[in-house]
């Protein structure tokens, strides 16, 4: 652009001097009609290669320097040209109806999908994807997270009724015949402390003491006695350790009417507990109680912290957005451009942002536009036009000398001519 202004200034220039040339050169030659005609020609060439120069030179600047009035009119005027091009821009160029219309007729959804659709594929998309998930996935603050998850827990562990919970846990004790198997396990419990040598002579003290505290008189006392004689610790263990022994076998017999009787002893004990209202107070309490002293906050934190780095090495595994991520963006974009009605709603509310964005900003335009030019300097301004409009503004210098020539060939040949 520059070496474009260059040359045409140039040959505006050269236009200027050839004319002045002409006329010097004719003022030497014999009278003759060419000579007047010349004469005229190359004399109205140079007015007019002059007087455009000085009228476009007069628009940017003093001609020679010379303080002549009504020249410099852009670097005078400066502050009614800004006025003149922002309202030019607000009112005529940029209005808010033809920034309306323009949005109006613009199809943003179809748009905005068709691109998407493009750039899904490239890598751009796919790394700023992964960076952005990333970057969520580290903003969080598990420090603040763990209480709130924590506080949460808590509290649906205290909704929890025991009312509705407890008769589903005895019917599968029952179902599971969880209580046969507690019985089974507490009788093999006895018969292996039974079967102890240490608790054959535990249970033939017991008894020897308690054959010698029974109070008694005359015969009894007697046969009490005789009977002690008898017998020691070790005979009487070993007694109630083979009844124990034999009592625990026939309890683990499934047909032994004892073993059916209990059974259906604890079944009924079973059954009216899920009646029974100071059980479950007493649940409850005991519920809250343990909830209370709680303290799941460590595990919390450690919990949410292994999820954060598993889910930050998901994210940066090479399958992630190929098998993951785009499926279900594409499934998404699919569904919703599928959808007229959400893809008309999307259309309007874009629409409606953008109207109101510009209803709300449309003065700034100017202003933006002002701002920029105020920046300027006198200099730095007539620069940017005459870099931008030189050309054309040069070419003026060139068509009035060439104009002027032939306007001067026909004036003075028409002069001759009468």
């Amino acid at each position: 652009m520059g070496n474009k202004k260059t040359n045409t200034r140039h040959l505006a220039t050269i236009s200027l001097i050839i004319m002045a040339a002409g006329f010097l050169a004719t003022i030497p030659m014999p009278q003759s009609i060419w000579r007047t005609v010349l004469q005229g020609g190359f004399e109205a060439g140079l007015v007019g290669g002059l007087a455009d120069w000085f009228a476009v030179t007069a628009l940017f600047r003093h001609p020679l320097g010379l303080p002549i009035p009504h020249t410099a009119l852009l670097p005078k005027n400066r502050s009614k040209i800004i006025a003149k091009i922002i309202s030019m821009l607000e009112n005529d160029w940029l209005t808010k109806e033809s920034i309306q219309q323009k949005i109006n007729n613009f199809q943003f959804t179809e748009k905005i999908f068709s691109l998407i659709n493009e750039e899904i594929h490239g890598n751009n998309l796919k790394k700023n994807s992964i960076k952005v998930i990333k970057h969520l996935i580290k903003m969080v603050n598990l420090q603040k997270v763990a209480p709130v998850i924590e506080k949460e827990l808590k509290s649906q562990l205290n909704s929890l009724d025991t009312k509705h919970y407890l008769p589903l846990l005895i019917d599968q004790v029952t179902v599971r015949k969880y209580d046969e198997k507690a019985l089974d396990l507490v009788l093999k419990e006895i018969d292996v402390w039974a079967k102890k040598d240490s608790t054959k002579y535990r249970l033939g003290g017991i008894a020897v003491d308690m054959i010698e505290n029974i109070p008694a008189d005359g015969i009894m006392q007697f046969a009490i006695r005789s009977f002690s004689n008898l017998v020691n610790e070790e005979k009487l263990g070993n007694i109630i350790q083979n009844l124990i022994i034999k009592g625990v076998d026939s309890f683990r017999d499934p047909f032994n009417q004892n073993r059916q009787t209990l059974l259906i002893h604890i079944h009924q004990k079973l059954e009216s507990l899920k009646s029974d209202e100071k059980m479950y107070e007493e649940l409850e309490r005991f519920k809250s109680q343990l909830i209370a002293k709680w303290e799941p906050g460590e595990k919390i934190n450690e919990f949410l912290a292994n999820a954060q780095a598993k889910a930050l090495d998901f994210v940066e595994d090479p399958i992630f957005y190929d098998e993951y991520l785009l499926p279900f963006i594409k499934e998404g974009l699919s569904e919703f451009g599928s959808d007229q009605e959400k893809m008309g709603q999307l259309e309007a509310w874009i629409k409606l942002q953008i109207a109101g964005f510009v209803d709300k900003n449309h003065s700034k335009v100017g202003k933006l536009v002002e701002e920029n030019l105020e920046k300027l300097d006198n200099k730095t301004l007539i620069h940017m036009i005459e870099t931008n409009v030189g050309k054309d503004l040069q070419w003026i210098r060139v068509n009035g000398a060439l104009c002027g020539f032939l306007i001067g060939l026909a004036l003075v040949g028409i002069k001759a001519l009468f």
